[in-house]
């Protein structure tokens, strides 16, 4: 039986307000952090929707305001 390739997850960049400290940003070490003008990018590759959640939800979790969220190549 032929087994599909993996498919590659979908790259996202998470932008929230302000600046994540370096205690926070290990919180998310599977994501590069960028910070930029009173916000930070969250920038990774995710294997599916549910996983993309979860990063939202712990975002949530630490109080933190999403800005936005979009597909990246």
């Amino acid at each position: 039986m032929d087994e599909a390739p993996p498919t590659p997850g979908l790259r996202y960049e998470i932008l929230v307000r302000g600046r994540l400290g370096a205690r926070l940003g290990a919180a998310f070490r599977e994501l590069a952090l960028e910070s930029r003008p009173g916000a930070t990018a969250l920038t990774g590759e995710f294997v599916d929707q549910t996983q993309l959640r979860r990063v939202l939800d712990q975002l949530a979790d630490f109080g933190l305001e999403v800005v936005s969220v979009d597909a990246v190549s």
